[in-house]
C-alpha cells in the first residue's frame, strides 16, 4: 500500500463522473474539510485486512506528532502501477475507515471509483507532506474464514449423554469402562491438534507399500502406490454404490471456484476451514474443500418440487483441499488434499431434516462396519446449540440409543457456523488422538444463500434445509483408521489385518519349489474365475521365508503348494484372522468362505504382476 500523507489547512473535492464499474453510489456534491490529514491511498496487490489495521495504527502514531485527530481517506490510484482489483481495494479502504473509527479518529472517506476535482492548501511545516509505503509480512496472508474466527469466540459446554437420557458434566462423569470416551473428551477439550511423534499408521502404510509422502508436492499430499491405489479404488466404488443404494444421485463438479462469486464468498466465511487460494489472469480462485459448492449451484439451477424431497445428491471428490496448519499435518489423519464422499440432502422442513439425520446416523454405523470398524471402535460426538437441545431433547437421546453407549455432547451458546446440529463418529488412535470419520450436519443457511428452492404444495417457492453427509469421512482417513486399529490389534497379541475385501492380495500361493509353479498358475486362474485376487511367490526362497514374507504383508490366506496338495486337492490354509493356524480346506471351501465374507462388496483384479519375482520394490 502506498499513501501520500498531507497535512492541510483545507481540502475541497467534487465527484465529477464514474471511472469504473465498481464505483460507489453517492450524491454529487462538493465537500470541504479543514485542518485535516489527507491520506491519498493506493491499495496494491497482496494488501490485506491485517495490513490495513497496521497502517492505521502507524498513522495514528504520526498524528500525535502533528497534534491532529482528523483524517480523510482519499482513494488515489496514481501512486502505484501494481493496483489491487477494485473490489478488493474498496474492501481494504472500508476496513481502514472502520479501524480508524475504532481507534478513536475522526474519519472521512472520499468516494471510490469516481473522477474527482479537488484543491487543497498544504500546511507549511516539514512533516506536512510524506510518502509512506506499507508491505504485509508476506505477499498474501493466510485466508481465514469468519466462521473460524467465530469458532474461537464461541463458548462450549461439555457433557456426557447416556442412552437413558442422563446429561452429566463431562468433567464429573465416571468413565470406568469408557476409557476411550475419556480420551476423546480430553482431546476435544484441550484442542491440541499438533503431533510430536510419527504415528504407527505412517510406518505401516510404508511397510505395506500402500502410500508414501510426495516430496515434490505441498506437505499433506501423498502418492498412492499400486496396492494402495487398488484399495482406494475399491473404496471409491464401494462408497458410491452405498449412497446410490441409499437413494442419492451422483454428479461431478469442478474443483475450483471464483473467490468473488457472491454466494460462494459468503459461504466461505461461514465454513470453519482454511482454503487454498490461487490466481489466474488476475482473478482469484479457491480450491474446494468439499463438494458443497458445485452441488449447491447445481441444485439452485434445478426445478424441484416438494414431491422430490428428500432429494439426495452425491459426489466423491478427487480432490478436496484444506490448508491445514503445518504443525497439525500428520500422515493420513490430517492432510491437505483428500478424497471426500460428500452427499447433500434437501429436506422440506426441520422435522424431515431430523428424520434424515437419524437415518444417516444409522447409515454411518453400517458404513464403518464394512471397514471392520464396529461401534466399539469409535466414539460419538453430537454438537448443537443450547436452543436446539431445549427443543429436541428426545430426538438427541434417540440417536444415543442407536449406539447404546454414552456419547460426548458439545453445547454452544450460539450458532457460529451454518450448521446446528452435527454429529461425528471419531476414531481414537494409539496416541490418544481423535479423528472424525462419519459426519452429518443440518444446514440452516445455504439454501437461501445459494437460491436453492422447491415448489411446495401451495405453489409457493420455499428454501429447504440441507443435510451435509460424509458416510465414511475422507477415504485417506479410513486408511488411517484401519491401519491404526491393526496396530492396536498387534499390541494385544493379535495379527494385524485389513478387511478381506480390501486386501490387495487375498490368497498367496507358495510353491515349495519351482516344479509346482505351473500348477500354481492353473490354480490361480481357477480362483480368479470366482473373483478372488491371487498371487504366486515364485521366488527361489525357502518355504519358511515365503510364508514369513506373506505374513509381513498381511495376506489373509496363505497356501503352501507341494505334491500332496496337488494330488489330494486339499490345502493347508494359514488364515490370518485365526492367528495363522493351519486348517485343511478344499478349493470349493476356500472359494465359498471368501465369497461369503466379501458378499456385496466390489471386486477389482490385482493391479500388480501376479508373480512376486516380477515386482519392483516401491519403498526400500
Amino acid at each position: 500500500m502506498r499513501i501520500l500523507q498531507q497535512h492541510v489547512d483545507f481540502i475541497e473535492y467534487l465527484p465529477i463522473e464514474k471511472e469504473i464499474e465498481a464505483e460507489e453510489k453517492i450524491e454529487k456534491k462538493q465537500v470541504k474539510l479543514e485542518d485535516i490529514v489527507v491520506l491519498f491511498t493506493a491499495v496494491e496487490e497482496g494488501d490485506t485486512e491485517s495490513l490495513a489495521k497496521n497502517v492505521i495504527d502507524q498513522i495514528k502514531e504520526s498524528l500525535k506528532v502533528l497534534k491532529v485527530n482528523k483524517i480523510l481517506i482519499y482513494p488515489y490510484a496514481h501512486l502505484s502501477s501494481n493496483l489491487a482489483k477494485p473490489s478488493e481495494a474498496l474492501s481494504i479502504i472500508k476496513k481502514m475507515e472502520e479501524f480508524s473509527r475504532k481507534a478513536g479518529l475522526e474519519v472521512y472517506r472520499a468516494p471510490f471509483g469516481w473522477n474527482k476535482q479537488f484543491h487543497l492548501k498544504i500546511k507549511a511545516h516539514p512533516l506536512a507532506e510524506q510518502l509512506k509505503v506499507f508491505k504485509a509480512e508476506e505477499a498474501k496472508e493466510e485466508e481465514v474464514s469468519q466462521s473460524l474466527k467465530q469458532e474461537e469466540k464461541v463458548k462450549s459446554e461439555w457433557y456426557i449423554l447416556t442412552p437413558e437420557g442422563k446429561l452429566v458434566d463431562a468433567t464429573k462423569f465416571d468413565y470406568k469402562g469408557h476409557e476411550n470416551l475419556k480420551k476423546f473428551f480430553d482431546y476435544e477439550y484441550a484442542k491440541v491438534r499438533a503431533v510430536s511423534i510419527v504415528p504407527p499408521h505412517v510406518k505401516l502404510m510404508k511397510a505395506l507399500e500402500l502410500v508414501d509422502y510426495e516430496p515434490g508436492s505441498d506437505p499433506g499430499n501423498f502418492r498412492f502406490l499400486p496396492k494402495g491405489r487398488l484399495m482406494k479404488s475399491l473404496m471409491e466404488q464401494w462408497i458410491t454404490q452405498k449412497v446410490i443404494k441409499y437413494g442419492a444421485m451422483e454428479v461431478e463438479t469442478p474443483i475450483m471456484y471464483d473467490y468473488e462469486h457472491p454466494a460462494l464468498k459468503e459461504y466461505l466465511n461461514r465454513f470453519p476451514a482454511r482454503q487454498y487460494i490461487l490466481e489466474s489472469a488476475k482473478k482469484k480462485y479457491f480450491l474446494r474443500f468439499a463438494a458443497c459448492f458445485g452441488q449447491f449451484l447445481t441444485m439452485a439451477a434445478s426445478n424441484i418440487s416438494y414431491k422430490d424431497l428428500p432429494m439426495k445428491v452425491f459426489e466423491l471428490t478427487r480432490y478436496s483441499f484444506r490448508l491445514e496448519k503445518a504443525g497439525e499435518l500428520v500422515g493420513l489423519r490430517r492432510l491437505r488434499a483428500f478424497s471426500m464422499p460428500d452427499m447433500h440432502t434437501l429436506c422440506r422442513d426441520l422435522e424431515s431434516a431430523k428424520q434424515e439425520f437419524y437415518n444417516q446416523f444409522k447409515l454411518g454405523i453400517e458404513t464403518l462396519k464394512d471397514l471392520d470398524l464396529s461401534i466399539n471402535d469409535f466414539e460419538v460426538a453430537i454438537r448443537f446449540t443450547q436452543e436446539f437441545w431445549r427443543e429436541n431433547k428426545d430426538f438427541v437421546i434417540s440417536l444415543v440409543k442407536l449406539v447404546n453407549k454414552p456419547v460426548l455432547i458439545e453445547m454452544w451458546n450460539f450458532r457460529y457456523a451454518y450448521f446446528d446440529p452435527k454429529f461425528e463418529f471419531n476414531f481414537i488412535d494409539s496416541m490418544d488422538k481423535a479423528s472424525a470419520l462419519t459426519t452429518v450436519q443440518i444446514d440452516h443457511e445455504n439454501a437461501k444463500r445459494f437460491g436453492i428452492e422447491y415448489v411446495d404444495e401451495d405453489g409457493k417457492k420455499k428454501n429447504p434445509y440441507i443435510l451435509h453427509c460424509s458416510p465414511s469421512g475422507s477415504l485417506e482417513r479410513c486408511f488411517y483408521a484401519m491401519l491404526e486399529k491393526a496396530h492396536m490389534l498387534s499390541q494385544k497379541g493379535e495379527n494385524p489385518r485389513l478387511p478381506l475385501w480390501l486386501s490387495p492380495t487375498q490368497i498367496r500361493l507358495c510353491p515349495i519349489n519351482q516344479d509346482y509353479i505351473s500348477y500354481c498358475e492353473e490354480l490361480a486362474k481357477n480362483f480368479e474365475q470366482h473373483k478372488i485376487r491371487v498371487d504366486i511367490d515364485d521366488r527361489s526362497e525357502r518355504i519358511e521365508k515365503k510364508v514369513r514374507d506373506a505374513e509381513m504383508e498381511w495376506i489373509p490366506y496363505v497356501l503352501v503348494i507341494g505334491r500332496r496338495e496337488k494330488e489330494s486337492g486339499e490345502f493347508n490354509v494359514r488364515k490370518r484372522e485365526s492367528k495363522s493356524i493351519e486348517k485343511k480346506m478344499t478349493f470349493e471351501e476356500i472359494v465359498n468362505e471368501i465369497n461369503e465374507l466379501t458378499r456385496d462388496k466390489p471386486f477389482k483384479d490385482l493391479t500388480l504382476p501376479k508373480k512376486l519375482s516380477k515386482r519392483p520394490i516401491f519403498i526400500g
